[in-house]
């Protein structure tokens, strides 16, 4: 959307504006929450382990780091009763896959069986916050309300079929369902895992460039490069210097393909995503699918580099960026992180690291979202019932040739859309999604992406089972579906790579 309202200079409405920060700080909210259990507890909590745990004592250290209702001896005595009959049957369903009993393990029985717990319950209150996606863009995923111009939601507090007062009540009720279970499950079971791992505040560092675009517009004219005028700010961070937050110049994004499978006339130089090209040219392994020659073309992702670094993005990078601007909840709540562990900011550039900022961002937007919904219904009380600017809509009141630039802050990180619109149609499109950024190879100067950069030096005990790797490599939430999309001109599929045992 913005990528073509930047093109043709559109300025959506207020009502808009709030509701794309809302549908997208509750994505936010539940998004860090299902990674934090379901895609990455795993890597520290032995499940099998919570077979050995006192339910009375998990109760005691459930109660000592929360008031959460759910913690009396029975409720966990129940769930290691279900975690038992998985066990029994020889089918552990989704804990199947994991390096159970794993040197690298060392919460205690009782940590795991609290999180364990816990991983059972975000499952249900995962569904049931989400359903602010269904109110506000008819279902999750892929919403289908976003519009150029704004939302096609009507706002009409007197239709049934729009948003009005019911249906803002109910997302008062949903956000604070999902801000209680933030701050009393999520956070408390982050700073009482962390203390096990303290270790991992030394590894899995990586760059230490960090680049956000910032996010959620706080006024309708807003200026991006002002730090006020953004929830989440923009800008650049370099070699670890959190007293100097750098202005963020997208003409200074390139992407290289010298280690990816594309081409270039000149692969020693990167090209703007403006001016970006997509031709594959897949050099890797032939069946029988031999190990991939990393000196040479090694990936499908290309090498984004800004200013012709590599840099992070994700929560850590919005964190620190927000940290050292100046933020006042990112900087309470980082603080209170911090003295919990007892433990300095540089900490924070770290695998576990990753891990913090996460929850910290997750519980600042979980308090926010009150804040914009209430802000909406304010406005919508003025009379101003606006969803959409209509001024664009026909292609021959557009200028014969247009270039526009869309961001935004996903869950995983920076993403940009670059698009060029001539005589009405798409003359050029590109794309750098998050996992692009991090996952990216190495590019014409030898410069490792994120990834890659991370996992120097990553103590493995057991090559076999290297539940270290998953651990740094799952802290940046990688999706590589989202980063890769190769097809023929016929919508056919190009290659499959299959990773050797």
């Amino acid at each position: 959307m913005r990528a073509v309202e930047d093109a043709l200079g559109i300025k959506i409405p207020t009502n808009a504006r709030l509701i794309r920060n809302i549908i997208e700080a509750i994505q936010y909210v539940q998004d860090h929450v299902v990674h934090f259990y379901h895609l990455h507890a795993l890597d520290w909590v032995d499940i099998v382990s919570a077979l050995d745990a006192d339910p009375q004592a998990t109760s005691e250290l459930a109660q000592s780091i929360s008031d959460w209702s759910k913690s009396s001896a029975d409720y966990f005595k129940g769930v290691q009763d279900k975690l038992k009959l998985y066990v029994s049957s020889g089918q552990l369903g989704p804990f199947g896959n994991a390096y159970w009993g794993h040197p690298a393990y060392k919460l205690p029985p009782e940590a795991n069986l609290m999180a364990v717990a816990h991983y059972l319950e975000a499952l249900d209150w995962q569904r049931e916050v989400i359903k602010a996606h269904a109110i506000l863009g008819a279902k999750n995923p892929h919403l289908q309300t976003y519009l150029v111009g704004g939302m096609s939601i009507p706002v009409d507090p007197n239709s049934q079929v729009a948003i009005n007062a019911d249906k803002i009540a109910h997302l008062h009720s949903l956000f604070a369902k999902a801000k209680e279970f933030v701050e009393k499950v999520y956070l408390p079971d982050v700073l009482a895992v962390a203390p096990f791992y303290l270790d991992w505040t030394t590894v899995g560092e990586g760059l230490g460039n960090f680049m956000s675009y910032g996010d959620f517009p706080l006024i309708d004219d807003f200026d991006p490069n002002k730090a006020s005028d953004l929830f989440i700010p923009r800008g650049v961070i370099l070699d670890r210097d959190l007293s100097t937050v750098h202005p963020l110049d997208p003409a200074s994004i390139t992407e290289y393909v010298t280690h990816s499978w594309y081409k270039y006339d000149d692969e020693s130089k990167g090209l703007h995503p403006a001016e970006g090209q997509t031709n594959p040219n897949y050099t890797g392994p032939k069946p029988p699918y031999e190990f991939l020659e990393v000196e040479g073309k090694y990936s499908w992702l290309k090498s984004p580099r800004y200013e012709d670094k590599s840099m992070e993005v994700g929560p850590l990078a919005r964190m620190l960026i927000a940290y050292a601007s100046g933020h006042e909840r990112v900087k309470f709540w980082v603080d209170a992180v911090l003295t919990k562990l007892n433990a300095p900011a540089t900490v924070l550039f770290s695998t576990l690291g990753r891990v913090a900022a996460r929850c910290v961002e997750t519980v600042v937007l979980a308090e926010q979202l009150a804040t914009w919904t209430n802000e909406l219904a304010a406005n919508i009380a003025t009379g101003d019932l606006r969803i959409h600017e209509n001024d664009h809509w026909d292609p021959s009141t557009w200028p014969a040739e247009a270039m526009g630039w869309g961001w935004t802050e996903a869950p995983r990180g920076a993403l940009g859309h670059w698009i060029h619109i001539k005589d009405g149609k798409i003359a050029n499109y590109q794309a750098i999604v998050p996992s692009t950024w991090n996952g990216s190879p190495r590019d014409a100067h030898g410069v490792p992406g994120a990834y890659e950069a991370a996992l120097v030096g990553t103590p493995v005990a057991d090559p076999n089972q290297p539940v270290e790797i998953l651990r740094t490599v799952h802290s940046f939430d990688p999706c590589m579906a989202c980063a890769v999309h190769v097809l023929d001109p016929e919508g056919k599929e190009i290659t499959r790579v299959i990773v050797a045992d």
